[in-house]
């Protein structure tokens, strides 16, 4: 028999009579995000935040984290969980902690870019009541690594996008990285649990409240400074494809016009597929050929996985 989850709670001083006005929630699965905790720390934002580390079994981790939320001159949490529960299920729960009308969500490898991040979140939810916005994120502050070169490449170029760019399809720009909702449509339209590992939550999340209230692109950016190298990244691709599958299986009719879903149609004509896909991988993988084609490997790699589900 499974052992239920227990929840394990460390509130600093400035917790337990603050009213805060936003709610910065920050998942984290064997992260350190104390370089980001440390920039959000601006007592003059009437914030809160709250971070869940979900289930990493790291005691030092944690003590670390518990120890950078205790010295927050913002009012600050940490919930601690005894197992894993995933992204969807995660950040379900930690807007059960908040309790400010407006939720932040951010990555734990995010670290903000402009010096008033956090302010001009607060002040777009407080003037505007804003029911969902998204800020972007960029590549600004991450070191220059080769081994995460061929990620770097992918991102800068489908992931790196200012607003006016990303409006075009609202909700296939929706990320949870940096992601302010309200309260109220939140509660209405939580995270779909039945997703599991890693993709693809967070856009069907989009498609969903998307249909009742509209998608704010912004430029108020946070740099993504988590890069994967190239096995990580193919072994997120094999993990979203069953995610792929339940968003296909929901919203074909809005999945149908990206471009993944369209190579994946035209690729699942190809024959003897089992045989070319890991050679679409394995050039991917190879540090020696241009970046360029491998990110082009890549992308048709993540289709090869998703032809299953067209």
């Amino acid at each position: 028999m499974t052992s239920p989850v227990k929840e394990f709670i460390v509130d600093n001083a400035a917790w337990t009579t603050a009213k805060p006005r936003l709610s910065v929630l920050i998942p984290m699965f064997r992260d350190d995000p104390s370089a980001l905790l440390a920039a959000l720390d601006d007592p003059a934002v009437c914030a809160e935040v709250i971070v869940l580390d979900d289930g990493s079994g790291d005691d030092a981790l944690a003590s670390r984290i518990a120890g950078r939320i205790e010295r927050m001159r913002l009012p600050a949490r940490l919930v601690r969980l005894t197992a894993n529960q995933g992204r969807s299920k995660g950040r379900n729960l930690l807007a059960r902690h908040a309790r400010a009308n407006h939720f932040l969500f951010l990555d734990s490898d995010m670290l903000p870019d402009p010096a008033d991040f956090l302010a001009r979140w607060a002040a777009l939810a407080e003037r505007e009541n804003t029911p969902i916005a998204f800020g972007g994120f960029t590549l600004n502050q991450t070191p220059l690594r080769p081994e995460h070169a061929l990620h770097r490449a992918m991102a800068l170029r489908g992931d790196c996008t200012p607003a006016p760019e990303r409006a075009k399809a609202p909700e296939k720009h929706v990320f949870t990285s940096n992601l302010l909702v309200r309260r109220d449509v939140f509660e209405a339209v939580a995270f779909d649990e039945g997703f599991s590992g890693w993709g693809w939550e967070d856009v069907e999340w989009a498609m969903r409240v998307g249909r009742s209230h509209p998608i704010l692109h912004i430029d108020n950016s946070a740099t993504h400074l988590g890069l994967d190298t190239a096995p990580v990244i193919a072994a997120k691709y094999e993990q979203s494809a069953s995610n792929f599958a339940r968003v296909v299986s929901a919203h074909r009719e809005i999945v149908s016009t990206y471009p993944s879903y369209k190579v994946a149609r035209a690729l699942k004509h190809i024959p003897l597929r089992t045989a070319w896909r890991p050679l679409l991988k394995a050039f991917a993988l190879n540090e020696a050929a241009p970046t360029a084609l491998r990110a082009l490997a890549m992308r048709l790699y993540r289709a090869a996985l998703y032809c299953e589900a067209v």
